[in-house]
């Protein structure tokens, strides 16, 4: 099994509208071997992978793979459902692949959904590893490979908290768009873009973020607005620990000031001894060291998005039950760590207790008088965490004085979204009925507790923070005009960009011509791609972009966008593409072409050649509205007497034509691109520029103004 090539297809493409991994697979002497001619294979293989029982295949049914696989297969349709599964094990799920014959013998094309294209490359090499194993009888270590996979989604892939973020502007029809190999990600195209970073957004405030850093000046500006928070002081030694926990009366805590996530912060300290422990523990976390008041009751984090109360939780303490024979950290190991929602990833709600690399539950348990080797006496109850186990869902618990509380909390910070930390007995009763306090206002926080709550139901944090940024009536879009074809794609593009430039639009042009924003010219080399045309989207000055793509650039790629306002199909010469990735046929070219048209929104508009049959039989793909443009075709007829819109010529004059009703436009002699010859192809791109004009709404009179003033000695790229 040799893999011939490798192609990751970043947009959509005529497999999918989703991101695949295309592998041409050369399986040699393999086709004369489905796998029921190959003895014991299917028994082997079942044993490595068991779950590719839940295989449907194009059975429609569970179970329908391995029917496939006993009735004989072969390895490229194997490879498949192998590569699917141990993506789905290693964490990164994946539904979707096809194996398709070539027209050379032996080689295949095999393509699956890839989340990540390192992760899918590496799943592709073992899943091809392991299949030779099952095939040839050797043992194959399935959990080591699914263990290295795991590593690399932890890795490679989004966060949960930002991929929730994502999947919830994905829902919406908002596009998104990866910017490192970390969890910043931009959502929307253009000038209507928004980026996150985690729990950060582009609207969160440098100011707000560092005054939540600073939790003595977080508690004095809440203070002076009258939101209730514990009394205390930063301190600077462990004697001044001390003499501010007598100021203020123990139990005090004692904590960093610029922590989070609990680090370093040592709660209900009564003694001297226990206070200046907890000083150097805090101090090695923290710039400074805050002492304040201890507060009864729950810990409680609630997730405040846009000044709106978007989830809460609860936090609970830790403790293990003594056995007699068990150290203490053997116990914790048995009762807590064990608890699978435990882990060191973010994908776990909890973290894992190691009682001596965790200096706080250090000093927990020796406050107790113990230590993690410690053996506790049958029966014996201790405390190893007080705080950080906040996994509760009490969102609908919540009083509404207390939502009205935090909220104010965070506007007071300046946070668009905040995780505000409240201690209350009970969450559900007003705040002047009990001594509860908020004793941190986090920036960035944590999403997973509200997504993957221990007890309750989980929240959608991830439309918060989207519907927050982007209005019920704003999916993040700007007009995108794709366009694809065999001839002519490169001037329809520029002649495209110059008209809507006129309606004051801040245009990106992306097209083999070039690289332009809004005239200036910023690559003069090839720039039909998908890296061009993700350039052009996130340049935030863009309102329109304008991106032209090959077919070689579709097959190779994929599309630079994942849906456009306006889809143009020039025309189709199925001849001079053959050669092309295996591509033999014109129906094969008309698959590619089409893709392009597969894309438009239902509501944009396919501009197609009513002229070339095979252009004009893509309408039937198109969601949206369908706009003919042809010199003269017998489509139009009948696509007008149905109300339709079309661009056609009559006496050398340009007409727009919607049903029964025509609108004169330009007369070909007053366009200078023409000259003397009125050369066909360029008076189909005439034909063509003018109804994507036209489908966006671009007056009648620029259209004039910009054809009468296009030279194509003059273009902008």
């Amino acid at each position: 099994m040799k893999f011939l090539n490798i192609l990751p297809l970043r947009g959509p493409n005529i497999w999918t509208y989703r991101p695949v991994l295309e592998v041409w697979l050369d399986i040699g002497e393999l086709e004369d071997s489905p796998s029921n001619t190959i003895p014991g294979y299917y028994e082997r293989l079942t044993a490595l992978l068991p779950a590719l029982i839940e295989h449907r295949c194009g059975i429609g049914e569970r179970g329908g793979f391995l029917q496939r696989l006993k009735e004989g297969t072969w390895p490229g349709h194997i490879l498949e459902h192998v590569t699917i599964e141990l993506q789905n094990l290693a964490g990164m799920q994946s539904g979707f692949g096809k194996a398709r014959s070539t027209g050379e013998r032996g080689v295949y094309k095999v393509v699956v959904r890839s989340r990540n294209e390192q992760v899918s490359r590496a799943a592709l090499h073992a899943g091809r590893d392991l299949i030779m194993a099952a095939m040839q009888g050797k043992d194959y270590d399935v959990a080591a490979t699914v263990a290295a996979l795991r590593d690399m989604v932890d890795d490679l892939c989004l966060g949960p908290s930002t991929a929730c973020i994502v999947d919830a502007a994905t829902e919406r029809g908002i596009p998104s768009i990866r910017l490192n190999e970390g969890n910043l990600v931009q959502l929307g195209y253009g000038i209507r873009q928004h980026r996150i970073w985690t729990a950060e957004t582009d609207q969160t405030s440098a100011i707000a973020e560092t005054i939540s850093r600073d939790k003595d000046l977080t508690k004095s500006l809440l203070s002076a607005c009258g939101v209730p928070v514990p009394e205390g002081r930063v301190v600077e030694s462990p004697a001044d620990a001390w003499d501010a926990a007598e100021d203020i009366g123990v139990p005090v805590v004692v904590k960093p000031s610029d922590g989070n996530h609990g680090r370093g912060v040592s709660t209900e300290l009564m003694t001297r001894a226990e206070v200046e422990a907890a000083y150097a523990v805090a101090d090695a976390e923290g710039s400074e060291v805050i002492v304040e008041r201890y507060v009864r009751g729950n810990e409680h984090r609630l997730l405040v998005v846009g000044g709106k109360l978007a989830a809460a939780a609860k936090g609970e303490q830790a403790r293990v039950t003594g056995d007699g024979k068990s150290t203490l950290q053997q116990l914790v190991d048995a009762q807590l760590n064990i608890d699978p929602r435990r882990g060191t990833a973010e994908e776990f709600p909890l973290d894992l207790i190691d009682l001596e690399s965790n200096p706080v539950s250090k000093l927990e348990i020796e406050r107790q008088g113990y230590k993690s080797d410690s053996v506790p006496a049958a029966g014996k109850s201790v405390l190893v965490v007080r705080n950080g186990n906040v996994a509760i869902d009490v969102t609908d618990e919540v009083h509404p004085e207390v939502a009205a509380m935090v909220s104010l909390a965070a506007r007071i910070i300046g946070l668009d979204i905040a995780g505000v930390d409240m201690v209350a007995e009970d969450i559900s009763r007003p705040l002047a009925e009990q001594d509860a306090a908020i004793v941190e206002i986090n920036a960035g926080p944590g999403l997973l507790m509200h997504l993957k709550p221990e007890q309750g139901q989980p929240r959608p944090v991830g439309k918060a923070i989207v519907d927050n940024l982007f209005s019920a009536e704003d999916d993040g879009r700007i007009p995108v005009v794709g366009i694809c074809g065999s001839y002519g794609k490169t001037q329809v593009a520029q002649l495209v960009a110059q008209l809507l430039a006129l309606t004051g639009q801040h245009v990106g042009l992306a097209c083999s011509a070039g690289l332009a924003f809004a005239g200036k010219v910023q690559d003069t080399r090839d720039c039909a791609t998908w890296a061009a045309a993700q350039k052009v989207f996130l340049n935030r000055n863009v309102e329109v972009a304008v991106i032209e793509n090959s077919i070689a650039n579709i097959l190779n790629e994929g599309l630079g966008y994942d849906r456009c306002k306006v889809g143009v199909v020039t025309n189709l010469a199925p001849e001079h593409h053959y050669g092309e990735c295996y591509i033999e046929e014109a129906d094969q070219v008309c698959n590619v072409l089409r893709t392009q048209i597969d894309v438009v929104l239902d509501s944009g508009v396919a501009v197609l050649n009513a002229g070339d049959a095979l252009v004009a039989g893509m309408a039937e793909y198109c969601d949206g509205e369908v706009m003919y443009f042809a010199h003269d075709a017998a489509i139009l007829a009948e696509h007008l007497a149905q109300g339709g819109r079309a661009v056609t010529l009559r006496d050398d004059i340009i007409l727009l034509c919607t049903g029964a009703n025509e609108q004169s436009l330009i007369t070909l002699t007053r366009i200078p691109m023409l000259g003397e010859s009125l050369d066909k192809q360029q008076l189909e791109n005439i034909l063509a520029a003018v109804a994507v004009a036209w489908s966006l709404q671009v007056a009648p009179a620029l259209m004039r103004a910009g054809l009468e003033t296009y030279i194509p000695s003059s273009l902008t790229v």
